[in-house]
């Protein structure tokens, strides 16, 4: 049997989407209440590591596979690259210029809305992938080149 015991997997199958979730809620509303990308990314890289001490390495590569953890990796840093690059071309000449919130929020009774930052919103969800699955990726290679424990070998 891998992993761990019936008791701690049980009560991670429970626990994991409260995790993912509120890694989801810390992302979002990162730019209103303290958090951000960054916080978040790891907050949902975590909801995995639980999954992977409860359940082992191959469990958890059956739910995100390294190929797709590849590629949210790469999806999160190319969005975070294109928010900084539709700014510097749709007028502000700086890479991150806030155009939805210069344009179209200007003006408004947004604040401590979920809409009110603009593109922050959008850089922190690139950030919160960017960093939720490289960090995951992380864990995922350091598992993988663990060394053998003897007793492994004797069975």
């Amino acid at each position: 049997m891998k992993g761990m015991t019936l008791i701690v997997k049980t009560i991670s199958s429970w626990v994991k989407m409260l995790v993912f979730l509120f890694g989801i809620y810390i992302i979002l509303f990162g730019h209103i209440t303290p958090g951000g990308g960054f916080a978040g990314g790891v907050i949902l890289a975590c909801s995995y590591v639980l999954i992977m001490l409860a359940f082992g390495r191959d469990y958890t590569e059956e739910n995100l596979s390294l190929k797709l953890a590849s590629k949210l990796d790469c999806t999160g840093a190319l969005l975070f690259i294109a928010i900084a690059l539709v700014g510097f071309m749709y007028g502000g000449f700086s890479f991150f210029y806030n155009f939805i919130q210069q344009e179209y929020l200007a003006g408004k009774e947004t604040a401590f809305k979920l809409i009110s930052a603009g593109t922050i919103p959008l850089s922190n969800i690139a950030i919160g992938l960017k960093v939720g699955a490289s960090l995951f990726l992380v864990l995922l290679m350091l598992s993988a080149f663990r060394p053998s424990d003897s007793s492994e070998k004797e069975n």
